[in-house]
Order: C-alpha cells, then structure tokens, then sequence
C-alpha cells in the first residue's frame, strides 16, 4: 500500500523529514519501513500541499494512553525525500471533486484529507498514488 501524510513542514527542502506523533486514518496506522508516501504541507499551517515523495526509514506506532476509551491511533514516522513535485496540488485543487462515488483519485485525495481539516497519514489506493506520481 501507498500512503499521503498532511502535516505542518517546517523545511520543505528538507532530504529528510521527521513526523511525532501523526494521527493516523484510512489504514495510515499500517505504515511500515520501505512504504512509498507523499508530503502534503498542510495548509492549515501555511503549507502548499504536495510538496515532494519519499519513502518510509523508520515507523514507529506510539503507545495508546491508559484511561481513554475512543483513540485514534498515532505513529512517528522517518521520510527520506525521493522526489519535489514540479507542480501544484492542494486543496483548492482538489475541492471541485466532492462526488464521493465517483472513483476518481481527485475525489479520495480531496475525501481523506480535506473533508476534514486535522492532519494525518493515510492510506491511498494504487490509481491515487498513479495520480500523485504524475506530479513529479
């Protein structure tokens, strides 16, 4: 599986990124060492969206805390940069696709990241990652 994660990027020239803590949904929570995933700088902290593609060098899923009943799993992940979008891509790009039954990779994207506001890693399907690399 492929994976996007939209998060707040404090250098997004960065080789490497580094991510505490990240909410994860959509099976994001089965991200492991080796995964394919591409960066969002979210835009709720001023990013622009899809900022580059990396891989997965470190996955570690953070302890749920005692005493919570309903948790959304979290996981600190490790990105080695493999490539800078040479093209734009966020949320007023991806706004227009909000017939969620359409099957576009538009539609996912613009679901699993937009439809709520909060940052995260999720899992995408084959055609979005298909999509996504034509950014690049």
């Amino acid at each position: 599986m492929k994976y996007a994660i939209k998060v707040e990027v404090l250098d997004v020239k960065a080789k490497t990124f580094a991510f505490s803590s990240q909410k994860t949904m959509y099976g994001g929570k089965k991200v492991a060492k080796g995964d394919t995933i591409f960066v969002f700088a979210s835009e709720n902290e001023g990013g622009v969206g899809l900022i580059a593609r990396g891989v997965i060098v470190a996955a570690e899923p953070v302890a749920r805390k005692l005493g919570v009943v309903r948790q959304t799993p979290r996981v600190s992940v490790v990105i080695k940069r493999t490539g800078v979008a040479k093209q734009a891509l966020g949320r007023n790009n991806l706004k227009l696709f909000s017939d969620w039954d359409d099957g576009r990779p538009e539609t996912e994207l613009n679901f699993k990241f937009y439809r709520q506001a909060t940052n995260k890693i999720v899992g995408i399907s084959d055609e979005a990652a298909a999509y996504l690399d034509a950014f690049f």
